[in-house]
């Protein structure tokens, strides 16, 4: 087994790894580093969040970099201020005995001026995002003519967060006669043009396969009407006492409004969202890797760049909108060789799409059933009785204390004692879950409920996903329209081209009189019966029945 001492890298950064835990280098960092250390080429690396990226791509770069190099020499880009500040962190500490070098981060949601000022200190490495690296261009405060290693960390998230603009604009400014280094979960089309166009004969290093769901991950749904989906929470938290993980959902709204919910009911829990300041989002962040925050409740684009290890559970409040975003949700859990559990709640209209996700992670995700209130009162008991067991009775201080109150509590019936102990105890859970209803929905009748086909008509609309239209787009230019209050919507299929759905026959013409014509992202729409590609769509999915969607389902 190859160890980071046989990387022939600096004796400084060795200390620094040894002293950090450091040992035997990932997968991605056996394959990155060396390939790094040796070669001028550029590098597409194709990873999974949690692979260790940071130290495959920084280790080489800082093993390079002259001890009295007085320029800025490397620049990386990530797509949030978490994973910026994450980064430029894990890099301090990997040259904790290199002084001369300096890291400096940028990034949106903090005052300019101070980075400014940091900048123009001197540094070798600067950690940005887009947004904020390509203001500091704008102001001729950020040089690149001298850069020799650019990295792209998480290059997926970039463009789907819309930094496409921002990354053209930075890599213009970059010589050619650099090194780029290209890290993403997924190699998409358009991380792919950013490759064609500005990295030359790259080489190419896979870790695992794309999507792939992690060996030691538990994948779990379970099914609940709508209205039931937080009370259905609630009893899985409280089925799993240790709980500490992540509870993403879909809106920032929805994320603040649980999350009160939850903080109202004495769960130790916090939002994260985009209109929470990065002051609080530190704070929050700094009391949640102390565990003082059990469970932290995230939209997806506030969650990424948060790099935590040992993750109990990852809970998904709402599906995600692309398949592709379960695997990156499931691997935030699972890490460091601990085993993590992957749980989704979703409403009798979701099911199907569980199907799709066992094929996109290639693993089966387990049916559960929500705990009655019995079992949530047993397992909370059991858990605190294991406590029980487990404590170590030396360790409690005022012994003498506890020797009076033992003789008091000896005249007392042991039974009694017990019954009145552990009412007192859980006499919250009791009250509430004493007579609770049953919140599971028979999955066996949604398998076999068909709708008839003759109902629906196929619409095609000028738009795919070369205009970076999806599902969510879709519904927010339906639900913009007043005119559609009601539609239900069908299969949807995006294309690259255009996008092809179905609607009740008896929506079709308001559907169309309603958005053909209108300016929609520079361009105006154009709105048809499917015809031919649409049937050719549906015979190759014969077999299935459309599912309907309620708008109210994507707000």
């Amino acid at each position: 087994m190859t160890t980071f001492k046989e990387l022939d890298l600096k004796s400084e950064i060795n200390k620094s790894l040894l002293e950090l835990g450091f040992e035997e280098p990932s997968p991605i960092q056996s394959k990155a580093i060396p390939f790094l250390l040796k070669s001028k080429k550029d590098l597409i690396a194709l990873a999974q969040t949690g692979t260790g990226k940071t130290a495959a791509f920084s280790l080489p770069i800082l093993n390079q970099i002259k001890d009295n190099e007085k320029d800025l020499v490397s620049i990386i880009l990530c797509p949030t201020r978490e994973l910026c500040l994450q980064i430029s962190e894990d890099i301090k500490k990997f040259a904790r005995y290199l002084p001369k070098t300096v890291v400096t981060a940028v990034y949106g949601g903090e005052r300019i001026d101070i980075q400014i000022r940091a900048l123009k200190k001197m540094t070798n490495i600067v950690v940005g995002t887009p947004g904020r690296v390509h203001d500091l261009i704008r102001r001729n405060i950020l040089d690149l003519k001298k850069i020799k290693w650019l990295v792209l960390d998480e290059a997926d998230e970039m463009l789907d967060m819309g930094f496409k603009d921002d990354l053209d604009a930075i890599l213009q400014e970059i010589p050619k006669e650099k090194q780029t280094l290209l890290f993403s979960a997924t190699i998409s089309k358009s991380v792919h043009s950013i490759a064609k166009q500005y990295m030359k004969e790259a080489e190419e290093i896979s870790i695992g396969e794309k999507n792939t769901g992690a060996e030691n991950i538990s994948y779990q749904y379970y099914v609940v009407q709508a209205r039931d989906r937080f009370e259905a929470l609630r009893r899985i938290l409280d089925f799993n006492p240790g709980v500490y993980g992540i509870l993403f959902c879909r809106t920032r709204n929805q994320t603040q409004e649980v999350a009160d919910k939850l903080k109202q009911l004495n769960y130790d829990t916090e939002a994260l969202h985009g209109e929470v300041t990065q002051a609080m989002r530190t704070k929050v962040m700094d009391r949640f890797k102390q565990k003082k925050i059990r469970l932290l409740v995230a939209t997806d684009v506030a969650a990424r760049g948060i790099d935590v290890s040992n993750l109990s559970h990852v809970i998904n409040y709402n599906l995600p909108d692309q398949n592709e975003a379960y695997t990156h949700r499931s691997g935030r859990t699972g890490r460091a060789n601990k085993s993590g559990v992957s749980i989704s709640i979703v409403s009798p209209r979701e099911v199907r799409r569980i199907g799709e996700l066992e094929r996109v992670i290639n693993k089966k995700i387990e049916f559960k059933k929500i705990p009655s209130g019995e079992e949530i009162i047993k397992k909370q008991i059991d858990d605190f009785l294991q406590k029980i067991e487990d404590l170590n009775v030396k360790e409690i201080k005022d012994e003498d204390l506890f020797e009076e109150i033992v003789s008091k509590l000896k005249k007392i019936n042991k039974e009694d004692l017990i019954k009145y102990f552990l009412n007192e105890r859980f006499k919250n859970i009791l009250r509430d879950y004493k007579r609770s209803s049953d919140l599971n929905v028979n999955i066996k009748n949604l398998k076999t409920r068909k709708v008839n086909d003759n109902n629906s008509v196929n619409l095609k609309i000028n738009f795919g996903r070369k205009h970076r239209f999806d599902i969510r787009t879709l519904f927010t230019l339906i639900n913009a329209n007043k005119s559609l209050k009601g539609v239900e919507v069908g299969r949807i299929k995006i294309m690259s081209e255009y996008s092809l759905f179905s609607v009740d026959k008896n929506y079709s013409d308001r559907m169309i009189r309603s958005l053909r014509g209108i300016n929609f992202r520079g361009r105006k729409i154009d709105i048809t019966i499917g015809g031919n590609a649409i049937n050719h769509y549906r015979n190759r999915r014969r077999n299935s029945s459309p599912r309907f969607y309620k708008k109210k389902d994507f707000n």
